[in-house]
């Protein structure tokens, strides 16, 4: 548990670490950062701190400080696996249950800030939105924006696992559901029963999106398929999650717009370690679309699919390395994870080390810049 780590204390001076937070190439040496009650209050830099009366000490030396990470996709009610579909039908105490052991793992992973972009309703009311009311206030569990269940078109998924749509000119009435309902944002689920075609109309989505815009939420749009990628950019939504099939004049479409993709190419990863059919091919394409999408300025934000798409919920460090196979800069990928996820959350200060902001960080051991896998080895997080 985090309770026992020393960066928990009220007063903790980090010393003499390197710092990595995806605003620039390379790791700056020789930080060391005062944090007081939950909040920075000071950042030195190539100097020696002062000593500071009644901190808990930690020699930061030989480590790397990074922000709070940032899970921009994730499922949190559910275990990921192969079979991640099939537990979209468990029971509510089942949900409950994974979801918390999920949070305690995201945590341990240095994961502070998440968005949960779907999960199964029971009693009209989405899991995740009783675990982000459970976790509000808890410091061994992230801070999470959740979105209610996924609204498709009828045929898509699985009968009962989403809201769904009939009849397009229902859309928008279900997203004033999800919204009525409690939800941050809204998951729109825009791979169709027919690949080849989108489920909706652009006028169709671009409506739903000023009634979400209109109540201070965000819409999050779940597309795979070509069909359904330049539906998500011409209509205008907040994000694109997935994005398997992105080419250039989408992704140009989605810059001009200000649409963010939200990586998951490490679905593909993992998929590979259970043989599943096409997944090699299918990281090859998603590795050609966030290519795309970089080379257009598309912002990037990253998440696990944690739940979702098979990895677990401590495996965002699996996106970063990812990224970065894919062709996409160390610092891109860092940023993905750390401020710009916490830029398309919304909420001040996630995803950054900054004077004035929480004080959520990990020390871990290497240079995520020039080594992606020391991401997986926390040493110490708070």
């Amino acid at each position: 548990m985090t309770s026992s780590s020393r960066l928990t204390a009220d007063r903790v001076l980090v010393t003499s670490a390197a710092l990595a937070d995806g605003t620039a190439d390379a790791f700056t040496p020789d930080v060391s950062l005062l944090a007081e009650g939950g909040v920075i209050t000071r950042i030195w830099t190539g100097e020696d701190p002062p000593s500071v009366e009644g901190a808990t000490v930690v020699d930061g030396s030989g480590a790397t400080l990074v922000p709070g990470l940032v899970d921009s996709h994730a499922h949190v009610s559910l275990p990921g696996g192969a079979r991640w579909v099939e537990h979209g039908f468990d029971p509510l105490g089942e949900l409950l249950a994974v979801g918390e052991e999920n949070g305690e793992m995201m945590v341990r992973a240095g994961i502070r800030w998440a968005r949960d972009v779907g999960s199964p309703r029971r009693d009209r009311r989405a899991a995740a939105l009783t675990l982000r009311d459970r976790w509000r206030g808890n410091p061994e569990r992230p801070y999470l924006r959740a979105a209610g269940t996924w609204i498709s078109r009828r045929g898509a998924m699985p009968p009962g696992l989403t809201v769904e749509i009939e009849h397009a000119a229902d859309l928008v009435a279900a997203v004033r559901g999800q919204l009525d309902d409690g939800a941050d944002l809204v998951k729109l689920y825009l791979d169709g029963p027919d690949a080849d075609a989108a489920p909706f109309s652009v006028a169709e989505v671009a409506a739903a999106v000023d009634v979400v815009h209109a109540r201070g939420a965000k819409v999050a749009a779940h597309a795979t398929a070509q069909a359904g990628t330049r539906l998500a950019a011409a209509a205008g939504v907040d994000s694109l999650e997935h994005g398997n099939e992105i080419d250039g004049d989408t992704a140009a479409l989605m810059a001009s717009k200000g649409v963010t993709l939200v990586s998951t190419l490490a679905v593909a990863e993992s998929w590979l370690t259970f043989g599943r059919d096409g997944a090699a091919e299918m990281r090859e394409t998603m590795r050609a679309s966030v290519r795309a999408a970089d080379a257009a300025g598309v912002t990037i934000a990253a998440g696990s699919d944690a739940g979702g798409g098979s990895l677990r919920a401590n495996q965002l460090a699996w996106e970063v390395q990812s990224l970065i196979e894919a062709g996409v800069s160390p610092r891109t990928a860092l940023a993905a994870v750390t401020w710009r996820g916490g830029d398309l959350l919304g909420i001040p200060g996630a995803g950054r080390l900054a004077v004035g902001g929480p004080a959520h960080f990990s020390l871990v051991h290497g240079d995520p810049l020039t080594d992606p896998a020391a991401l997986w080895r926390v040493w110490l997080t708070r």
